[in-house]
């Protein structure tokens, strides 16, 4: 998971979601872009926290650095996952 801190407003946010897929597909095919949560505090800074599987760290930053407009401000392997329905009711 790549959490991220945007140089640029929500309103731009949909043409970098754009050209980081456009640049994954060309540059990176070894990452696939899972999804990603848009955090928009109260001052207007966009963060986001991004699902990739890719092959290490090193591609998922040589990505970013092509992207620019933001910093990664961490990135951790994702172990597993959970939901609500692994726990059914007592």
């Amino acid at each position: 998971m790549i959490e991220r801190t945007f140089a640029v407003g929500e309103e731009q946010m949909g043409e970098v979601g754009q050209r980081s897929k456009d640049i994954a597909t060309e540059q990176f095919p070894e990452i696939t872009w899972e999804h990603s949560h848009v955090v928009v505090d109260d001052t207007g800074v966009v963060r986001t926290y991004c699902v990739y599987d890719a092959p290490g760290e090193d591609s998922i930053r040589r990505h970013a650095d092509a992207l620019g407009q933001h910093t990664v401000d961490k990135v951790t392997e994702i172990a597993g996952d959970v939901s609500p329905v692994d726990f059914p009711d007592s």
